[in-house]
């Protein structure tokens, strides 16, 4: 490469080939004729690339805007979309991905297309990676957005870039909502559970509770997002990014899913979170409820064989309060808790289902999904 031009192809490396390079500007070239020099043209093509001979800063991503033309941003990955097929006029077939990037100015959408589309499919393009990118902006369908096509390139960098994120609260999340960030703090964690697809092969799913300040919700964590990393236990806040909302119809409750293009993390944010705990008079059938009392009637651990052959446990204890008493009946792993307390010892009962049980009274089921303090 001449001289004249290998300075300001160092300013491009990261983001486009040197043979690419070259190629640009013997495109240009064949264009101009004799009308620019070499080194006039090598700075055209860097131009096309969103860099200039003035600065190679990348652009930020607040700055662009209807006028913005071919852009070079860097940034962190922060949501994934899957890819889809379509069909070109000469019968071939494309492929288009997408992707929000986010610096600390904002965020922006990307489209990318064929080869890397392929590499969001085959996890290439990660979710909370940071990248370099170039390309040109348009106006997409939802605001203005880049797209990465022929001159334009993708690299991820070693580089930790702090962002901005459009963070939601617990409380504002509707089913079908997508592109779900939230900061949380992790209140319970279940076993993984395993299931075959109908695919074949077998699957793996765990759900997890997390709360802010405006409420918690479930998150269900599928197949190797459900190996979820040995700093996260309950009471680590933690940053869920490019989740999905879906209604559980089993319960009718809004749940988080994270699938292969979600991430899960922990966060150095300060997380408010506080149980609502219900006073036991205000208790009715067909809602869950979290109460706070003392023990004060505690009964015996009971075996007995469910239809499937497996054998079940369960036991029941009395929690009053000062506004009244109810039965609380444990399942399973929670019946061991009548072993541990004592009458008058202090508890907490998270997220029990009341139901109408004996005697027509109303009581509280506390099973896989519950969660029992022992103050």
């Amino acid at each position: 490469m001449d001289n004249e031009i290998a300075p300001i192809y160092e300013k491009l490396s990261s983001i486009v080939s040197e043979e690419e390079f070259l190629q640009r500007i013997n495109e240009k070239t064949e264009k101009m004729g004799p009308l620019c020099d070499k080194k006039t043209i090598a700075l055209l093509v860097a131009s096309d690339l969103g860099i200039t001979d003035a600065t190679h800063e990348p652009t930020k991503i607040a700055d662009i805007n209807e006028n913005s033309s071919n852009v070079y941003v860097v940034g962190k990955i922060i949501s994934l979309f899957d890819t889809r097929e379509f069909s070109r006029n000469d019968g071939t077939t494309g492929k288009v991905g997408n992707f929000i990037i986010a610096d600390n100015s904002g965020s922006i959408r990307v489209t990318v297309w064929d080869e890397l589309a392929d590499q969001i499919t085959n996890g290439t393009i990660k979710a909370g990676k940071s990248y370099r990118i170039s390309g040109y902006v348009k106006e997409g369908y939802s605001g203005l957005e880049i797209n990465v096509g022929r001159y334009g390139g993708i690299e991820e960098i070693d580089e930790d870039i702090q962002v901005e994120l459009p963070s939601m609260k617990i409380a504002d999340i509707k089913e079908n909502d997508s592109d779900i960030n939230i900061n949380a703090v992790i209140l319970q964690i279940s076993d993984i559970r395993t299931f075959s697809k109908k695919t074949g092969g077998e699957g793996k799913v765990r759900n997890i509770l997390v709360g802010d300040e405006t409420g918690k919700i479930r998150v269900t964590l599928w197949d190797e997002k459900a190996e979820l990393d040995s700093s996260l236990h309950e009471g680590i806040p933690i940053e869920i990014i490019n989740g999905y909302a879906r209604l559980n119809n089993f319960n009718d409750e809004v749940e988080i899913q994270i699938g292969k293009h979600g991430v899960i993390r922990k966060t150095d944010s300060e997380i408010l979170y506080q149980e609502d705990f219900t006073p036991i008079s205000d208790i009715i059938p067909g809602e869950s409820y979290s109460v706070k009392g003392f023990v004060s009637g505690i009964g015996e651990v009971r075996e007995f064989s469910r239809k499937d052959g497996s054998i079940g446990r369960v036991s029941n204890v009395y929690i009053s309060d000062e506004t009244g008493r109810i039965r609380v009946t444990l399942w399973d792993d929670m019946a061991e808790i009548v072993e541990k307390v004592d009458i008058d010892t202090e508890m907490e009962i998270i997220d029990a289902y009341a139901k109408t049980g004996f005697n027509d009274e109303v009581e509280l089921n506390a099973g896989r999904q519950s969660r029992i303090v022992i103050l």
